[in-house]
């Protein structure tokens, strides 16, 4: 596989760019990884970066972005935070990938079984954790706590930072009304490392 060069990226649209990461985790899934020389890959981007996409994911050591939809170097932004939320810094992240450098898609992953949404609905105290916890209660409160579905909860929290992004950052809420990136969101199954697309 080759890396992303500037005329790949300026030939890309927000729709192959998810294409792509569908298609990356097809591959995946049925453990066909493309064969890559990263070493080379590498080298190649030693000068340059042209991700075509950015994914927004969990910081959970089981969900590596780059191996869950078969990616080398250089292929995509990846920001990770617990329980995959945003902040200014995040988002200014973001407007970097997409407005500076010309990403097309942003995906906001979540995850099954997530420790931080858990978190979030158990009331965790400790330290700096109960502050990010306390990030993540909007989703809990937008199902309901009669519920106990983790699941649940971790999905509505991807479908509520969509809706925090085009809110807080009218740079990328302009791109996505012209056409100049994607934004959506998934879920990907620890048990069987499928990305289900919101």
């Amino acid at each position: 596989m080759k890396v992303q060069t500037k005329e790949s990226l300026a030939a890309m649209t927000p729709k192959k760019a998810l294409a792509m990461l569908q298609k990356g985790n097809q591959r995946f899934v049925e453990s066909r990884r493309e064969q890559r020389n990263l070493m080379e890959q590498m080298t190649q981007t030693s000068e340059g970066q042209y991700p075509f996409a950015v994914v927004l994911g969990c910081v959970d050591s089981r969900v590596p972005p780059e191996l869950i939809f078969d990616l080398g170097i250089g292929d995509v932004f990846s920001i990770r935070i617990a329980g995959n939320f945003v902040n200014e810094d995040i988002l200014g992240s973001m407007e970097f990938a997409c407005k500076v450098i010309g990403s097309k898609h942003i995906l906001v992953l979540g995850h099954t079984s997530c420790g931080a949404i858990q978190g979030a609905y158990d009331d965790v105290k400790l330290g700096n954790l109960t502050g990010l916890v306390n990030k993540l209660k909007p989703a809990i409160e937008a199902v309901g706590r009669s519920s106990s579905d983790i699941d649940k909860f971790a999905e509505m929290n991807v479908r509520m930072t969509i809706e925090q992004i085009k809110k807080h950052s009218p740079i990328l809420k302009e791109m996505l009304d012209n056409d100049e990136i994607g934004i959506s969101g998934a879920m990907y199954d620890l048990e069987t490392g499928k990305v289900s697309f919101l």
